[in-house]
Parts: C-alpha cells; structure tokens; sequence
C-alpha cells in the first residue's frame, strides 16, 4: 500500500455520526470520501428530537422482563413490539434482557456516563470549528412528572445521575413555570437537568458538517455500499452497488442500522436492530418554549426545533421493511397537549425513522476484529447526536493509530 493510499478513508454513511467523522479525519489530514445513497442529514439524523442528552440511561433493567408482555398488547404505550416480528426479536431481546442483570447494569452505565462526561466539551469544539457554535442552544431541559407516583417511579435514575456527579434541581409548583411557563400547572414535580442542550435544527447540522468536510478537501459520492475487500497490501475496496470500486486504506462503517449488513459480510456480526422511532413537526404551535422537555412517564419528548415544536420520541419494534403507523406520533401529540395547554397543531408534518440498537444500549466504538483498517460507529440508539462528536474523536485517534483519552473496550465490537 502506498503512501497516498494510507491517507485515504472511505466513511460510509452521512448521518450525523458519519459527516461528524468525515469533517475530523480530514482536520486530521486524511483523504476522505463520505459515501451515503442519500443526501447528508437525510436519514435517521433527520428528525431526531435534537437533544443533547447527557444522563446516559441504560435500556434495560432488572425487571425489563415483566414489561414485555404489555408492550406486545398497548399499541398506544411508550414500546410498541408488534407481534408479527417478535419471533425475529427474540434473540436480540434475550440479549436485552441479560444486559439488564445488576452487575452488568452497573458496567453498561459507568461506560455510557464514560461518553456523555466528555460530550458538551467535544460537540462546541466541533461546532466552533465548522462556524455554527450557535446552533447548540443555552437552555437546558425539564424532566417532567404529572403525578408524584411518575416521580417515584423514576428513583433508579434520579439516584443514578446523583452517583455520578450529574447536576440536577428538583423544582415544585410555580417553579416549573417560572423556568417553562407554558407547562400546565397540573404537572407535580419537575427536574431540571442544565446541561442536557438542544439543537436548533438537527438537520442543517449534518449539512454544514458535510460541507465543512467538504470545504476542506473532502468528496462526497452518492451512492449504495455492497461490501469491502481486503486487499494484500492491506488496503481495502470498496464496492459500490453501481459496479463502482474505491481504493483506500481505510474504511469507517457509520450507516446506522445497514451498517449489520456490512458487518455480516466481513464475518463479524452484530446484534444491530433498529428501534423505529416518530416525530410530529408543527410549524404553528400557538406556543413559544424556552426549554426542551421530556416526559419519562410516556417516553417521549418536546423540542423547541427546526423553525418549530417537534414531539417525538417511543420506540417501535418491527424491522426496516413494515410501513410506518402514524397512529403512534399523534398519541404522542394527545400527550403533549395535556402538559402543554396551549398547544395548537397546525401546519404539521409526520416522519418516521430507523435508530440503530444495541441490546446493551452502548454504541459500538471500535476497530473491526477481522479485518485491520475497518473502524465501526454505529449503534449510539437514542444517543446518536449527543455522541456524534465525541464518536468522531474516538474514532480520529483509532484511525490515526493515537490512544483514545478513554478506555474503549467496553464498545468493542467483539463484546457479544
């Protein structure tokens, strides 16, 4: 392999993980190519809720198991498993359940809190370096409870960001309307978690990401990865769908949930599911809020974003071919209009997207144990913006044969 060839990555995929990798690994001085078969931004990273959530929260928990019967009978509840494609899940929810036992709970969130500890430091470094350092807000965000039950009920998480430092205040009665007076003032407590910021538009994040990229040398190519060949000088092709074949030394797999696909050809598979997640973008919402906001209780949350209030959020699980079922975000909307009284829909639009999932809830952060010069970022879940760049970092060092400031085994790829 020569030199030139050994300072050229392909990045697959154009997510917000993706395009935050591609602008890091050209400030570092390599030759990339982003390859998505979409435009940058115009998938999953399209409509996530925008928030910047650094209370890392593990999926599952020691009595995970006993919710499963009734997320497969309440269509309307916070995850919805529909049945036809529950003997697929069975596997992956086995794994979901194992990662919930106490000892390894413990393990999965101090690596999650190991991420999210550096992330405001590493996003407004990235957003500084691509000339948008505003498009992270100031305000924070207000977890809320409608009951004092909803409140107890959430004991295990509250005593989880208190065990790691995380800074929080309860508020009571009026004080929640004085940080969000647009919040009903039947809602019984609230939490307000100061660093978790939002975006204010997700999407043109991806977009000035991959034009930064871009500006600086970068290529961007349209197109639908088939598979990667190792060749014996230790460079890598990859083939594009079209018959089209890119020589480089080396190759980061970020396309989300299609980033199994890749991986089961190269011989290292792994429990990826994607977690179909909806939003409703109203872009008359008769209300004007300060912060973001998330319920819990419902799972779902409300964001000041992209022009607008999107509310989105819950979990869907039935693969990536079943057609989206709308009936889900606009339960959601019910919802959010009973905290929110003053709530108009008008001038909306719905979407649908794939989350890529791991049983453990951690993404996979990781050199390929196969192949040397294949780097995986994939499987973030719910946590895909707020780790875009602090994976990028992570990956750089990879890439660049540097040592990660943090410990990566727990995000490697072979821990299954």
């Amino acid at each position: 392999m020569t030199d030139n060839v050994k300072r050229t990555v392909a990045v697959v995929g154009a997510g917000v993980i993706g395009a935050s990798i591609a602008f890091e690994l050209q400030r570092r001085g390599y030759q990339v190519t982003l390859i998505d078969k979409g435009e940058p931004g115009r998938g999953t990273s399209y409509g996530n809720m925008a928030s910047i959530a650094l209370d890392f929260a593990a999926g599952s928990g020691p009595t995970t198991w006993k919710k499963i019967p009734r997320w497969l009978l309440d269509p309307e509840g916070p995850v919805w498993l529909r049945p036809s494609y529950a003997p697929k899940m069975l596997p992956w929810f086995l794994r979901f359940i194992a990662a919930g036992r106490p000892s390894r709970l413990r393990e999965i969130e101090d690596a999650g809190m190991l991420l999210t500890g550096r992330v405001l430091g590493d996003f407004r470094a990235m957003l500084s370096a691509i000339g948008a350092p505003d498009l992270m807000t100031d305000e924070g965000c207000l977890a809320i409870y409608e009951t004092e039950a909803e409140f107890a009920g959430d004991r295990g998480h509250i005593e989880m960001m208190q065990r790691y430092g995380f800074e929080f205040e309860v508020l009571n009665g009026g004080a929640i309307q004085h940080y969000e007076p647009t919040l009903s003032s039947k809602v019984a407590k609230a939490v307000l978690l100061p660093d978790n910021k939002s975006i204010r538009d997700p999407y043109q994040l991806v977009v000035k990401l991959a034009a930064a990229a871009e500006a600086a040398g970068a290529r961007f190519l349209s197109g639908s990865v088939q598979g990667i060949e190792r060749k014996p000088d230790g460079s890598k092709t990859v083939i594009l769908e079209s018959g089209g074949r890119i020589e480089v030394g080396s190759v980061v797999l970020a396309a989300g949930v299609h980033t199994r696909t890749l991986a089961e050809k190269l011989g290292e598979p792994i429990p990826l599911e994607t977690e179909r997640g909806y939003h409703t973008q109203i872009m008359k919402p008769g209300i004007s809020m300060r912060y973001s906001v998330i319920w819990p209780h419902r799972a779902f949350m409300v964001t000041p974003t992209a022009g607008g209030i999107r509310i989105g959020g819950n979990v869907e699980l039935a693969g990536l071919d079943a057609a989206p079922d709308f009936r889900r975000p606009r339960v959601l909307v019910r919802h959010a209009q009973r905290v929110l009284p003053g709530l108009t829909v008008e001038d909306t639009s719905e979407w649908m997207g794939h989350r890529p999932a791991l049983p453990d809830t951690i993404p996979i952060i990781s050199a390929s144990s196969k192949v040397p010069g294949v780097f995986y970022a994939t499987g973030h879940g719910h946590l895909g913006l707020t780790l875009a760049a602090t994976t990028a970092q992570l990956i750089g060092d990879m890439v660049s044969g540097e040592k990660p400031a943090i410990d990566m085994k727990p995000f490697r790829i072979d821990r299954y």
